[in-house]
């Protein structure tokens, strides 16, 4: 019989003990705390997704910048386009994430964009994890 053996996360080990910051900014001192690498890990690529290029004082280059293609056609250049900027940056600022399924669907006449991301986090037992955005105007 086989079975698979489960990686736990050192900062996983104290529950007790918060690893991050989650979102949104609404707790009862501004900000809740994840507790486990697997949430904190989510709202880190969360934080990406809705960061603009040039927002993030000294990293200029840290963000997706989704909110960019609200204005633009959403065609297969777009979206290709989009694909291998996110592929790219995710391998510079997050690279034990593997991304198994990257979606975005943009409805022109609604003026909203769909953005979907289906990913596992290498050496970890962190499988099929999913981030549904949906950004309108």
């Amino acid at each position: 019989m086989a079975f698979e053996i489960q990686r736990i996360d050192p900062l996983d080990r104290q529950p007790r003990k918060a690893v991050g910051v989650a979102l949104p900014f609404s707790g009862r001192s501004v900000f809740n705390s994840t507790f486990t690498t697997r949430d904190a890990i989510k709202t880190n690529l969360i934080n990406y997704f809705l960061t603009a290029r040039g927002e993030r004082v000294f990293n200029l280059n840290f963000g997706a910048g989704l909110r960019n293609f609200l204005f633009t056609n959403i065609n297969q250049n777009a979206v290709s386009t989009l694909r291998s900027s996110v592929e790219e940056d995710l391998r510079i600022y997050f690279p034990r994430v593997q991304v198994r399924d990257l979606q975005l669907v943009g409805n022109p006449d609604l003026n909203t964009v769909r953005f979907s991301l289906k990913y596992a986090v290498v050496d970890t037992n962190i499988n099929n994890e999913e981030i549904n955005i949906d950004i309108e105007v």
